[in-house]
């Protein structure tokens, strides 16, 4: 399969690491409940390494690691203490990733439908793009709490595509990380890595990278830095 990027209808994009740069205000969430316990705070690059499968799984992943208890009860009460903090402080030190505020801008422009999906919880994704001021751009987002399952299963991607109405090949995924990969995989849909958070390590062919969001315009869009 290459590329038929003129046959794309929409687009749907993962968040954190995809269009933002979340990972200084999740590791500030997740040393808070560190240092609720006396355990010792993370730096954002190790935090870094373990997002994209949701609240629980990040932060039984760092237990793990580090040989702190991990049993049910630790971590489910972890996950409240974390997402309290996160609510409380959402978007402090979150930054879009350079070119992909005014790209996704242009895409939406000049017709392109946009979406989400997305492993962070839906409220706080919804938040999150309201402080950034991109919620209009996007015609449906889908947090992992409000999908049938949460990525890498396929539900979660496909249950964004019939909330906006799109099927086949009229429309691609974009991601950072193998999970992302992997859920566009099993939807049976084209997959792009970004070349910025950890989208060099997602193995592609070049024509499946991306150095700019706006590349996957049907035809040429004059924007900032082009």
């Amino acid at each position: 399969m290459s590329p038929r990027k003129d046959s794309y209808k929409a687009l749907v994009f993962d968040l954190d690491g995809t269009l933002i740069d979340s990972a200084p205000d999740i590791a500030a969430a997740v040393n808070k409940v560190l240092e609720r316990r006396d355990w010792p705070t993370q730096s954002v690059a190790f935090v870094e390494t373990f997002i994209g499968f949701g609240p629980r799984r990040l932060l039984l992943d760092i237990f793990v690691a580090l040989g702190l208890p991990s049993d049910d009860a630790t971590v489910d009460e972890a996950v409240k203490q974390y997402l309290d903090n996160y609510n409380r402080e959402p978007a402090e030190r979150t930054l879009f990733y350079p070119h992909v505020r005014e790209d996704l801008e242009a895409l939406h422009g000049a017709g392109m439908r946009l979406g989400i999906c997305t492993n962070k919880p839906h409220e706080l994704s919804l938040k999150v793009l309201e402080i950034l001021g991109v919620a209009p751009l996007f015609e449906v987002v889908v947090g992992a709490d409000a999908a049938p399952a949460c990525k890498p299963h396929p539900s979660h991607l496909l249950a964004v595509a019939e909330r906006m109405g799109i099927d086949g090949d009229a429309w691609a995924y974009i991601g950072d990380t193998a999970v992302d990969q992997a859920t566009a995989t099993a939807a049976g849909v084209p997959f792009y890595a970004v070349s910025w958070g950890c989208g060099e390590q997602v193995a592609v062919e070049s024509e499946w990278r991306l150095d700019r969001l706006i590349d996957l315009a049907a035809n040429p869009i004059s924007v900032q830095g082009r």
